[in-house]
């Protein structure tokens, strides 16, 4: 029986996949979501500053300011808002989950299985490539299985 724990991991994973292939879809437009959200509508920036209650100047600072990165997330939702919009933001997998955790489960078994194969080196019982790339795939297996607590720390 699914503990509850397990039961919310995968919807949490349900979740992410679903988002991620949904993110694959959106690309940053060129000059940015603001500006290209404010173009698409035909409002000028004068105007979009009188909804906002700042100047024209603030727009192309806040359009300027999203395409270096350093708009704030509150800013953004008050911009989209103020076009009739509204802002979303996520942080998703570059992939699927299980591919994530099956990459930091292959480094951990990388590094454990290097680690012993150069004492065997030292002992001229070193392993052929072929063999220890085996060994990496079932310890990584065996990792994956288990998610010892330092699961996530870098090898």
């Amino acid at each position: 029986m699914n503990s509850v724990k397990e039961t919310a991991n995968r919807q949490h994973i349900r979740i992410l996949n679903r988002a991620a292939r949904q993110a694959a879809a959106l690309n940053v437009p060129p000059r940015g979501w603001i500006n290209t959200m404010r173009r698409a509508l035909g409002m000028p920036a004068l105007a979009l500053a009188m909804r906002l209650g700042v100047t024209k100047a603030a727009i192309y600072q806040a359009e300027r300011k999203e395409r270096e990165g350093g708009v704030t997330l509150r800013h953004m939702e008050n911009l989209a808002q103020a076009m009739g919009g509204r802002f979303v933001y996520a942080i998703v997998p570059k992939g699927q989950i299980a591919d994530i955790q099956r990459d930091q489960a292959r480094a951990k078994a990388k590094a454990v299985t290097q680690r012993a194969n150069a004492h065997m080196a030292l002992e001229q019982q070193s392993l052929p490539p072929d063999q220890i790339q085996a060994d990496i795939e079932r310890l990584a297996d065996k990792i994956l299985q288990e998610h010892p607590p330092d699961f996530w720390k870098v090898p």
